[in-house]
C-alpha cells in the first residue's frame, strides 16, 4: 500500500479544451515535476459524437481530438526522463453514444477511460447527477447506468463516484451504494477519492459514501482532478486525503490499470488516423 502521506500518481487533470480549466499543458507538467510527481496522466473530459446542431459547453470538440493527443504525445516524449506522462479521457457513459465514441478514438493511442458521469443521460436536458435530490429514481438511475458502464469492462478508474448527491432515505442510499461498490470491486475497478471536491467543499468526497467503500474492501486511487496549476501539490488538500484514507482504513493504489482500454487503440508511433468531421 502507498504511504498515506504521499502522492507521486495522478491519472486525473483537465486542459483549456473542456472550457472550464485553466493553464497550459506544459504548466501543469512542469507544476507536478516541481512537485514530486513521477507519473502525470492528462484525462480531459472526452468529446461527444453528438448529432449536428448539439454542441457541448463543458467539453472538447471532437475536431479537438487530435490536437489533445498531439500535444500529449509531444510533452511525452520532451519530459520521458523526468516524468511518466500517460494520454488518457474522462467518459461520461451514455449508452446512445459510446459505440460511435469508441470508433472515433480507436485511430488514436488513447491509454486509458476515467468514468465520470456528471449525467445520467446527456448534458442537454439530463439530471446532473451533483443536484441535490431526495428522489431516489434519480439515484437508482445513476447506480444503474454507471454500473452498466463498469461492466463494458473499458474503464480503469471510476471517478468521484460519490459525486450523486442524494438527499433522502439514508437506508435507500445505503442499499444502493453498497450494491454499486459491489459492482466497482467485481469489475476490478478502482473508486476515486476526489481532490477538486475536497479543495472547493463540494458535496464529494462523501463520508458516507467512503464508509460503505471501506466495509466493501474497494480499491481507492487518489485523484487531483485539476482544472488548474494551483490544483498540483496543495498540502492542505493532500493531508485532508490522507486522515480520511487512514481514518476509514481504506486500500489504496497509485496506478491504474492501462490495459483495460482494448481493442480501441493503435501504436504511437504511427500518424494519427484523418478525421472527417
Amino acid at each position: 500500500m502507498p504511504d498515506t502521506g504521499k502522492m507521486t500518481a495522478n491519472y486525473h487533470s483537465h486542459t483549456w479544451r473542456c472550457m472550464h480549466a485553466d493553464g497550459t499543458e506544459r504548466m501543469y507538467i512542469e507544476r507536478a515535476i516541481e512537485s514530486g510527481f513521477r507519473v502525470w496522466g492528462f484525462s480531459d473530459h472526452t468529446p461527444q459524437p453528438y448529432p449536428p446542431g448539439r454542441v457541448s459547453r463543458i467539453r472538447m470538440t471532437m475536431g479537438q481530438l487530435e490536437d489533445y493527443v498531439t500535444t500529449v504525445l509531444d510533452l511525452k516524449r520532451e519530459y520521458r526522463r523526468d516524468i511518466e506522462i500517460h494520454l488518457g479521457l474522462e467518459v461520461e457513459y451514455f449508452p446512445a453514444y459510446f459505440g460511435e465514441l469508441l470508433r472515433e478514438v480507436e485511430g488514436y493511442p488513447i491509454e486509458y477511460f476515467l468514468l465520470g458521469q456528471h449525467f445520467i443521460d446527456t448534458e442537454f436536458g439530463g439530471t446532473y447527477s451533483g443536484r441535490a435530490t431526495g428522489d431516489p429514481e434519480v439515484l437508482r438511475a445513476y447506480c444503474r447506468i454507471v454500473s452498466e458502464a463498469l461492466e463494458t469492462g473499458r474503464f480503469a478508474a471510476f471517478a468521484h463516484p460519490d459525486l450523486i448527491y442524494f438527499t433522502g432515505d439514508p437506508g435507500v442510499y445505503e442499499a444502493e451504494i453498497r450494491a454499486l461498490c459491489r459492482k466497482a470491486k467485481a469489475c476490478r475497478v478502482p473508486l476515486e477519492l476526489n481532490f477538486l471536491g475536497l479543495c472547493e467543499g463540494r458535496n464529494y468526497p462523501s463520508p458516507a459514501f467512503w464508509r460503505i467503500a471501506a466495509e466493501e474492501g474497494n480499491q481507492v486511487i487518489w485523484g487531483l482532478d485539476a482544472h488548474d496549476v494551483s490544483h498540483i501539490g496543495d498540502r492542505n488538500t493532500l493531508e485532508a486525503a490522507a486522515a480520511l484514507t487512514e481514518r476509514l482504513g481504506l486500500e489504496r493504489t497509485e496506478r491504474i490499470d492501462l490495459t483495460r482500454l482494448s481493442g480501441g487503440t493503435r501504436q504511437e508511433q504511427a500518424p494519427p488516423a484523418p478525421h472527417i468531421l
